[in-house]
């Protein structure tokens, strides 16, 4: 069964059932207990969200890529508040991207490290998707004239024009999953609370675009709104009135072209935010195996059930998916032949091996017997010699992994452990932004990150790193043989202003459990730090980044709130049509401000107070200024450590010598280690045994479609298909064959795409990572682009756009996936699935349950206590676990045994 609303709802009904009990349960036993220590799956809408969520990613893993991709990038109508209007991004926006990373990468690396130039570039839509989004209410109310007549989604991008706050949000979902529709709703309420427009960007995802592709996309939608091309609707908007904000693989993405732009000299935003970003894609630092439990991420990572597209090696070798190495030497870093090896190479590495198995050396002897002429100074090894001594040479690269037992054989991957880049370009510092040479000057950054998640110790780390950029230095094996990261290193100097905050007991993403108080409380503080860096100058922000320390406090008004009459009308009475202002603005009890706003009023006086007791920042505080009563900011504050309970109240963070994260060498940070690689490598095995035969057919699978793409192209040729590597054979004719030409932007049918550079068969000296399927024949959305690319919008390469022979017009037209006219649907990967039962899918029902929640905590907070403290005792009582007549005299005696 694939990823859908029904498949979902029959896999997490029973989750939801289970953790209702066990909450009540848990509960009982802890007020038993006289246990007073909170923790945040005490409120049961947590306690359920938290499982529903892990329970779904969970079933991802259990089905095909494509079958998440799908499901997650279905389009979703817009809630009848937003206004929501889809644009794209045209491909002359993505060749000025491609320009920019052509130019940082240097022919060099293009060619041994990203595979070549072009595969990158090649795409099967005509440009980007993308959306601006803001709340209706904040549209202006100018007339708007234009001829020719503009439709109304046209008229909303102009009436947005008067939000000059602008945040760029880069969504999350593993590199792999998740759209624009996943996130929405999320992106609305950041929009309302900063009282400005988002544009949200579609980039296309791996493992069918993997790395660089999703870089190119966001580097395009920044470029198309700093210099929006002359079919875009918006002025260019300046970058000081912009912020980068992303989770998890959004955050890495968002970091990751912070540093491109720095090192391109182009304009930088005026901030970013990074919610639980993902910057260590090989899982080196410790609460990747520690946090298992208490996250929604699989104990395996992201596994997936085999399809033609993945794993790229459907079925193991005989020497397994992790072996004993066979060589000494580590590979070339990036080589297009390491992580898939030519046959000959195997056999040659095999029959060497047979030959002299005891020539393979330790990990001890190898490391060391590969070290520079002239290495650094290391401490010595007070633990013998058994210990690992790190330095610049103990850094074994991918696919190499690095072993508890310096005495033992070191491990080699065989196979890709992540969609989204090749095991050799994970510590490429464009895939893994922790390993970039410096994150020094950089603009304000506002990070935040759950305590319970995976990826807590990684994320605190780049928080460091950034803000201490001498320090925490990256380590040497980064720098060596890399002089753009070594120049960096000694460029980028200036420490980047961080405001870092870990919230006790949450997970990945906080911001999606969006009903909880502490969620409550970062949407609120992520809307005023946005609001803060668009509307000061770079002088101020220079000065103050963080608008906690602005003086006097800046004043804080939000009239919204849920459970206000929005959603209590008829959904007829709503249906496009404007709320009335008087009744959206809601007022709370006695006329006090939301409890949102009354969180971040309190961070502002307990961080004025930790600063003035020198605990919670890093710079000094000069001039005497109060930071309390101060009529001017507090200035010169380099970094703000906090963590955050989960009522969304802050308290200093524990001083650096404490975290355990900080206290690591370098040299061990950023490399693929044991531990992890066998967590993988046991559970792939799993998925290996249960799903043998379905790999088996996916085999069979690609040989068809191999052979379906091989006829394709024969048929193309005869029909007079010319393209620049394949000119017009010895005596063949064009049949009819079209040579227009036209602008990506005019959409016509059979034309040469002017601005579309590059094609599937224009990459002959390519070598692109084995996923994608720009150079591969042998899945359905390979094929699909490939003939997108023959009979529909070819690129400038192409010469003529051929008819289709008649047969393969009866084909498509039985072929489910084809079409005998329109091109054929694109990857899921990049094209929205659009659905004629949008009103009960997965995504809306979720959005609906999150409203749900938030209406519920609120009612709760207002209520107290006493109700949840009598369902305690009943449930206790029914289960045993609580003396219900001793409770009750502890109640009438004044003790307090309310439900924390």
């Amino acid at each position: 069964m694939t990823v859908s609303t029904v498949s979902s709802a029959v896999h997490i009904t029973p989750v939801a059932i289970k953790t209702f009990f066990a909450h009540g349960k848990r509960k009982a036993e802890k007020f038993k207990n006289g246990e007073k220590e909170e923790d945040s799956k005490d409120n049961i809408f947590f306690d359920e969200a938290f499982h529903i969520v892990k329970a779904f990613i969970e079933m991802g893993t259990k089905n095909t890529v494509e079958s998440l991709q799908a499901f997650t990038n279905t389009h979703v109508p817009a809630p009848y508040w937003a206004a929501v209007a889809p644009v794209l991004i045209p491909l002359t926006s993505c060749n000025r991207a491609a320009d920019i990373l052509i130019d940082w990468f240097g022919p060099e690396e293009l060619k041994h490290v990203v595979g070549g130039e072009r595969w990158w570039q090649v795409r099967g839509m005509d440009g980007i998707d993308a959306e601006w989004i803001t709340e209706k209410e904040y549209l202006s109310e100018a007339k708007i004239d234009s001829t020719p007549k503009l439709s109304d989604t046209e008229e909303d991008i102009l009436r947005m024009e008067s939000l000059d706050r602008v945040m760029l949000y880069i969504h999350g979902g593993g590199y792999f999953w998740g759209s624009i529709n996943t996130h929405r709703y999320q992106i609305i309420r950041y929009a309302r609370k900063f009282k400005g427009r988002a544009f949200a960007v579609n980039y296309r995802k791996a493992p069918q675009y993997p790395w660089p592709c999703p870089i190119q996309d966001i580097l395009a939608a920044y470029l198309y709104l700093i210099q929006p091309p002359p079919s875009a609707l918006h002025k260019a908007i300046p970058s000081s009135k912009i912020v980068f904000a992303g989770d998890s693989a959004g955050g890495g993405l968002s970091l990751t072209l912070l540093t491109l732009l720095r090192d391109m000299g182009l304009p930088m935003p005026a901030g970013a935010v990074l919610i639980s970003p993902w910057v260590d894609l090989t899982h080196s630092l410790p609460s990747v195996m520690n946090n298992t439990p208490t996250d929604i991420i699989p104990p395996y990572g992201f596994l997936a059930k085999p399809s033609t597209l993945w794993p790229v090696d459907l079925l193991p070798s005989s020497t397994g998916r992790v072996r004993t190495t066979i060589s000494n030497s580590p590979p070339k870093p990036g080589h297009a032949d390491t992580l898939k090896p030519s046959v000959e190479r195997l056999e040659k590495e095999t029959a060497k091996v047979d030959a002299d198995r005891q020539g393979v050396q330790s990990q001890d002897a190898m490391l060391r017997d590969g070290r520079p002429e002239s290495p650094l100074p290391h401490e010595p090894n007070e633990a013998g010699p058994s210990k690992i001594q790190y330095n610049e040479a103990l850094e074994p690269l991918p696919p190499k992994v690095l072993m508890k037992d310096p005495n033992a054989t070191p491990l080699e991957l065989c196979s890709q452990i992540q969609l989204y880049a090749t095991t050799e370009q994970l510590t490429h510092p464009l895939v893994s932004p922790l390993l970039q040479g410096s994150l020094g000057n950089l603009p304000p950054l506002y990070i935040i990150a759950g305590d319970g998640e995976v990826l807590r110790d990684e994320i605190m780390y780049i928080a460091h790193r950034a803000a201490h950029p001498a320090e925490y230095p990256v380590r040497e094996g980064v720098l060596r043989g890399n002089p753009r990261q070594r120049e960096n290193a000694k460029k980028f100097t200036t420490p980047t202003k961080v405001h870092l905050q870990v919230f006790d007991g949450m997970c990945h993403v906080l911001t999606v459990f969006t009903f909880t108080q502490c969620a409550s409380y970062a949407y609120r503080s992520i809307a005023e730090f946005v609001k803060h860096v668009t509307d000061h100058d770079e002088e101020h922000l220079d000065r103050n980044p963080f608008p906690e320390l602005h003086r006097p406090p800046t004043d804080i008004s939000d009239h919204h709130t849920y459970g206000s009459t929005r959603s209590k009308r008829s959904i007829f009475k709503r249906m496009g049509k404007k709320e009335d202002n008087a009744k959206q603005h809601v007022q709370t009890q006695n006329g006090e401000p939301a409890e949102d706003i009354k969180l971040f009023q309190q961070e502002v006086d307990t961080l004025a107070h930790a600063i003035e007791k020198g605990v919670a920042e890093d710079g000094d505080v000069k001039n005497n200024i109060s930071p309390a009563t101060g009529k001017r900011d507090v200035p010169d504050v380099t970094m703000i450590r906090e963590r955050v309970d989960i009522h969304g109240h802050t308290r200093p963070m524990e001083p650096k010598e404490d975290l355990e994260v900080l206290q690591l060498r370098r040299e061990e940070i950023g490399l693929i280690k044991e531990d992890p690689a066998m967590r993988w490598a046991n559970g792939q095995n799993e998925w290996d045994k249960v799903y043998r035969q379905t790999a088996k057919k996916a085999v069979k699978k690609r040989q068809k479609l191999e052979a379906k793409a091989h006829r394709m192209l024969e048929h193309a040729r005869e029909q007079g298909l010319i393209t620049a590597s394949q000119p017009l054979r010895p005596n063949m004719r064009e049949r009819n064959a079209s040579h227009t030409k036209s602008p990506s932007e005019d959409s016509m049918a059979r034309t040469i795409q002017e601005d579309r550079r590059w094609g599937p068969l224009d990459l002959e000296n390519e070598s692109p990572p084995p996923s994608s399927i720009a150079k591969r024949r042998d899945t359905k959305e390979a094929l699909a682009l490939l003939k997108k690319s023959i009979y529909h919008t070819a690129p400038i390469t192409h010469e003529t756009i051929p008819r289709m022979k008649r047969s393969d017009v009866i084909r498509a037209a039985f072929d489910p996936d084809d079409d005998p006219v329109r091109p054929p649907r694109q990857s899921v990967s990049e094209q929205q699935v659009r659905t004629h039962i949008i009103p009960m899918h997965g995504l809306r029902i979720w959005d609906v349950l999150v409203g749900y929640f938030m209406r519920e905590s609120t009612k709760k907070a207002a209520n107290g206590s006493r109700h949840v403290t009598e369902a305690i005792k009943n449930t206790g009582g029914k289960m045993g676990i609580i003396d219900r007549e001793k409770t009750t005299a502890s109640s009438s005696s004044g003790v307090d045994t309310g439900s924390k």
